[in-house]
């Protein structure tokens, strides 16, 4: 159904509640696991700061499940979530404009 531009629709999203945030969580976890395994990144609509922070933990869940760098990139319409770089021994600390000794 489309709106005149100067109406709204009337759809108001209502939060998670800490039960159903919860359990979302929980059964993003393997789905997002399976997406990275297969393409290497997971991206979803995430528009609202709550979307936001329930991927977020998604991702952190993710990375601890696999145990290694998950990360989460948020641009306020989705998020995607991919492996993070994992740094070589002994440039730990090491920041990219530095030059080696």
């Amino acid at each position: 159904m489309t709106h005149p531009p100067s109406t709204e629709s009337g759809y108001r999203r209502t939060p998670l509640s800490a039960e159903e945030n919860l359990r979302a969580e929980a059964n993003f976890v393997p789905y997002v696991v399976q997406m990275l395994a297969a393409s290497g990144r997971f991206r979803v609509t995430a528009d609202t700061p709550d979307q936001v922070e329930l991927f977020q933990a998604v991702a952190r869940r993710v990375s601890e499940l696999l145990q290694q760098p998950v990360v989460s990139y948020a641009n306020g319409r989705e998020i995607v979530i991919t492996f993070g770089r994992q740094e070589a021994p002994g440039v730990a600390g090491r920041s990219t404009l530095e030059a080696p000794e």
